[in-house]
Parts: structure tokens; sequence; C-alpha cells
């Protein structure tokens, strides 16, 4: 009789290890397949964030071609926002021609770029001589400049190029251009308007205090006259090449950011109305 109960004792604590057991191995799943529809949704949210980021930076490539001077936008930074499906997207252009180019700009922008961007003077004097001898065909070093020699004895297994600037993160690798400094004029240099100073019509602030002979003050009535009837008349037409910055935000503050720089080919049968020079995802440069 003690037997009998004894081994219903035993079999009922295994039914119950067994259902815990069970219990257990139900919660696990039911929490990985909630895991599971949240990074879906997150995913799906993503998506839908990212193409209505692509419909901004179409939005934009349309726009900057408009037959109509009211419709058509301007290139100079300023921000047209829409709806897209349920997101909200915000597009900025920038004239390319509004950058300084780090292939043509005189030893002037490039010093006051420099200083502008936080260097001191004999810094900025240094880091100006080292871009030009970075894309400057011949041997011989500028004063205070860097070629392949100064290049060794700063211990760099590199020299200048000796040419032209192929992209812009190229910059990174100049003697004396360090991570901070980069990061503060990344957004503000270009390799694609041959321009030895940028245009005041479309250049970015830190831009405007590249050129010589513009005064703060003159630089800052220019931006305050962006956005109103004035300034997009002082505006004028784009170019043919701008980097475009599209941010798409869902109701769930899902957000997505691409940033593209293109040329304008013009629209005509047969062929695609732009090509892509440059194309980042996300806020980082």
């Amino acid at each position: 009789m003690r037997g009998r109960r004894s081994s219903r004792g035993v079999a009922l604590l295994i039914v119950l290890w067994g259902c815990t057991l069970l219990a257990i191995m139900l919660g696990g799943f039911a929490m990985l397949a909630r895991t599971e529809g949240l990074q879906a949704r997150y995913q799906f949210a993503q998506t839908q964030a990212h193409y209505a980021a692509e419909a901004g930076i179409m939005r934009a490539v349309q726009a900057l071609q408009d037959s109509s001077d009211n419709a058509r936008w301007i290139a100079d930074g300023r921000t047209y926002a829409f709806q897209f499906d349920h997101a909200r997207v915000e597009v900025s252009v920038t004239d390319e021609d509004g950058k300084v180019d780090l292939n043509a700009a005189s030893d002037q922008v490039l010093v006051a770029l420099f200083v502008a961007a936080g260097m001191d003077n004999d810094r900025a004097t240094k880091l100006s001589a080292a871009v030009q001898d970075w894309r400057n065909p011949t041997q011989g070093a500028l004063p205070n400049g860097a070629k392949k020699p100064q290049y060794e004895a700063a211990g760099l297994t590199y020299g200048p190029r000796n040419g032209p600037f192929a992209t812009i993160e190229e910059a990174r690798m100049v003697l004396g251009m360090d991570a901070a400094t980069f990061a503060t004029i990344a957004p503000v240099v270009t390799i694609w308007s041959g321009r030895e100073r940028p245009n005041t019509a479309h250049a970015p602030a830190l831009a405007l205090a590249a050129v010589p002979g513009l005064s703060p003050d003159q630089a800052s009535a220019i931006l305050a006259q962006r956005g109103s009837t004035v300034g997009n008349a002082l505006s004028g037409g784009n170019g043919v090449t701008h980097t475009i910055h599209a941010q798409a935000i869902l109701p769930d503050k899902t957000r997505a950011s691409l940033t593209a720089t293109i040329r304008l080919r013009g629209i005509r049968s047969g062929t695609q109305p732009y090509a892509v020079l440059r194309w980042r995802e996300g806020d980082g440069e």
C-alpha cells in the first residue's frame, strides 16, 4: 500500500515538473514570437521611411528642373517639406557651386575655411598648403606644404596623390587634417564645382565664412534673405550638380535619412534625368 502511494507521489511530481517545463517552453516561444513580431514591425517601418526618403530625393530632382520659376526649388540649403503616404518628408538641396572645391579653391579660401572650422591661422596655413600639394602634379612642396618626404617624416606610408582629389573622403588623408576638422568641413566641401571660391547665392554658412572680402554681417544678411521673396530673387538659377538631403519621419517617430549628390542631365526621352555621384544613408558624412 505504501509502495503504491509512493509511486503515485512520484508520478504526480513528474507530471508537475513536466507541466512546469512545458509552461516555461511555451513562455519562451511566446517571448520569441513577440520579439520577432516587434523586429518585423521595426524593419517594415524602417523600409517605409527609407522609401519615403527616396521619394524626397526624386521629388527634389523634379523640382530643381520645374519649368515654372515659382515652383522650381532653390538650391541654397533651405528646407522643403511635404507628405508622402503617412510620412513627413523634409528635403534640403545645396548647389555644389556654393561649396569650397578641394580641387580648385584658392589658398585664401582654404585658409579662411580652416580658420572658420576652428583652427588657428598657423595650422590653417599649413593645412591649406598641404591640400594644394596633394592636388598639384609637381614634386616640390609649397612653403609650409607637404609632399612625399613630409609624409614619410610623419611616419605615414603614403604620400599625396599629386592629382585631383577623387573623393571628398580622401581629404582625411592630407597631412595635418584631423578628424574633428574633417567632420566640420565635410558638409561644405566638394570636388565638383571647379570654382576658386563659393557662389554666395548658394553657400552654406561655413562656406560663406571662406569667401574673401565677405564680412560676417554681409554673410548673415545673405542667410537671412533665404526663404523670403527677396531671397528667391537673389538666388538666381541653379547649377547642375547638387547635394540633396532627405529625411522621412513616420507617425511613430521612425525616421530614415538619405543624402545624394547628383548631376542633372535634363529631361530628355530615353535618358536618365540625373547621375548619382555620391550616395550616403544616415546622417553621418
